[in-house]
């Protein structure tokens, strides 16, 4: 398998944690779409990232669809529960975080696009979303120890993946404060080699 992708992207890390807690191995193929000679629309006709290329050629994109396929074909370190009910309450933690980093995306292009360009509104609009996530997910968490369950899972990942994107791109925003059972969530992540060493970096 190959799994083409970025250094910077919030949705290839949380491929790559998952990677990495599985124990599986796959070959980093590193490529962004924002370079003219970016390959990556010829494997995604979105022209997103990431994409996992199986032993067969099959492409699979979009991060919630290859994370799936992970923890499927290995049985070791399940990281999504079995049942329909606990299985879909950690998809929801996922898309409640993934949902979150959409937002922190969005700001971080309208912040890059010329000044008579940029849309302030449509800024203020995506902070409201990212505000909102971090008070739904500091509720959910409450007083546990894990996002869900008695260990990690799929939910801590795509949590700890989306706190560490607003580390990196939206440093001025102070969730620790804020959120501190997020921040204690986020520092016991980070002592896993899994995460530590997926850190984004120019």
């Amino acid at each position: 398998m190959k799994l083409v992708g970025s250094l910077t992207s919030p949705y290839v890390r949380k491929t790559r944690v998952v990677l990495a807690e599985k124990k599986i191995d796959c070959e980093f193929v590193i490529d962004s779409p924002w370079v003219d000679t970016s390959g990556v629309p010829d494997l995604n006709p979105l022209g997103k990232i990431p994409v996992l290329l199986l032993d067969d050629d099959t492409r699979l994109f979009d991060s919630r669809v290859i994370v799936e396929y992970l923890d499927g074909v290995a049985p070791n370190n399940k990281l999504l529960p079995s049942t329909a009910r606990e299985r879909a309450l950690v998809k929801r933690w996922e898309a409640l975080a993934d949902g979150m980093t959409d937002a922190a995306v969005t700001i971080v292009l309208e912040r890059r696009r010329p000044d008579d360009e940029r849309s302030a509104g449509w800024i203020a609009r995506h902070r409201v979303k990212i505000d909102r996530a971090l008070v739904a997910l500091a509720e959910d968490l409450g007083d546990g120890a894990w996002c869900h369950g008695n260990g990690i899972s799929l939910a801590d990942i795509a949590v700890g993946c989306a706190l560490g994107y607003l580390d990196f791109r939206m440093p001025e925003l102070d969730w620790r404060a804020a959120h501190p059972n997020l921040a204690r969530l986020q520092e016991k992540l980070m002592q896993r080699p899994s995460l530590a060493d997926t850190v984004p970096h120019e």
